[in-house]
């Protein structure tokens, strides 16, 4: 019996044809599903970008398509536009319509160089430097307790192309002049170079910071070249640092924090049940269900802050109870009623309270 292949081969070629169309799968080369929110998608592209540099994997042959077929998925599914044709018809479509740009940076323009240099040793400049630009970014702790990324607009001097020529690279060089027989004199003197005049033009970039968990006041974030120009070298660096504003409820010491809760004298006699909002809207569950006396203190683990290093670490919650006394005058009968509770003798002390100090 003679069975004919074609329609399988047809098949099979239009299905490895299918696939070289569609392209990349941007989703599977950031690790996120397709349903991945634009938070989602930056966060995966920030850690595999440090994970996949060059700079950092120069015995990986394929590390540098890696890395650009990561930028290639940030690009498309971090833009709206992109993203829905993405999804509608594949890569192909976004190559057909012009709208992929080979030529973008996003670890670059986007992120800075995460506060490290690839590549290690110490960085020197040949060539002089414009001015680093140090800017404090005030961020809230519920930003550093589950992160986020803040949108940053630089208005920045950048050198355009002016008539004329104008001296550059001035240096200063040791001259000899002739002054008779058996006589010299040697002198310095500033040289230029004539070069193509420039002028200073502002320009406005959106940089885009991302505030990890757990980051601490004064850490930074290094934006390349962001800084201050200098017309005969290269612009200085903008460094971003963290500044965390006071918070109403928390305060934070390390990975722990710290509150205070006021509680009525019934409840601190009583016990009581209650919650407390965490910074990312989870609830605390706190219960006594005995006396808690003025400046009493209870600790919740795992509920202060992420650890930098190791998100999946917590530091200590600290929670302080303050009693607020009841304001209204008791009459007698109340008075005696409390006394017959309580049953306590008027066996009053009288101490250094500053002893061990």
């Amino acid at each position: 019996m003679k069975v004919n292949c074609w329609p399988i081969l047809t098949l099979l070629l239009f299905i490895s044809l299918t696939a070289v169309l569609a392209g990349r799968d941007f989703y599977k080369i950031l690790g996120v599903s397709k349903s991945a929110s634009l938070h989602e998608i930056k966060k995966a592209y920030r850690r595999l970008a440090k994970e996949l540099h060059p700079d950092k994997n120069k015995e990986d042959p394929e590390a540098s398509q890696k890395f650009q077929d990561l930028g290639a998925a940030y690009e498309v599914l971090s833009d709206d536009e992109k993203r829905k044709k993405y999804d509608r018809c594949g890569e192909d479509c976004l190559q057909r319509d012009g709208m992929m740009d080979s030529s973008m940076d996003p670890f670059a323009s986007f992120f800075g160089d995460f506060g490290f240099h690839f590549g290690g040793g110490e960085q020197k400049h040949e060539t002089p430097r414009g001015a680093d630009v140090i800017m404090d970014v005030a961020v809230t702790l519920e930003d550093l307790y589950t992160g986020t990324f803040i949108e940053i607009t630089r208005n920045k001097p950048v050198m355009k192309a002016a008539k004329g020529t104008r001296k550059c690279n001035c240096r200063q060089e040791m001259i000899t002049r002739n002054l008779g027989p058996g006589r010299f004199q040697m002198m310095q003197q500033t040289v230029c170079d004539e070069c193509p005049n420039v002028k200073l033009v502002n320009e406005e970039r959106i940089l885009e910071m991302e505030v990890e968990p757990g980051m601490v006041d004064g850490q930074e974030t290094r934006f390349t070249a962001e800084g201050e120009p200098h017309l005969d070298g290269d612009p200085g660096d903008l460094i971003l640092r963290i500044k965390t504003q006071p918070h109403p409820i928390f305060e934070r010491r390390g990975d722990d924090l710290y509150t205070n809760i006021t509680i009525s004298l019934q409840d601190a006699l009583v016990g009581f049940t209650m919650e407390l909002q965490h910074l990312d809207g989870h609830m605390v569950s706190i219960s006594r269900d005995k006396t808690t006396w003025p400046n009493a203190r209870i600790r919740k683990k795992g509920e202060g802050m992420p650890n930098y290093d190791n998100n999946n670490l917590h530091g200590t919650l600290y929670i302080t109870f303050d009693v607020e006394f009841p304001k209204p005058e008791l009459s007698e009968s109340d008075k005696e009623a409390i006394k017959k509770i309580l049953n306590q003798s008027s066996n009053n002390k009288v101490y250094n309270g500053l002893r061990g100090f």
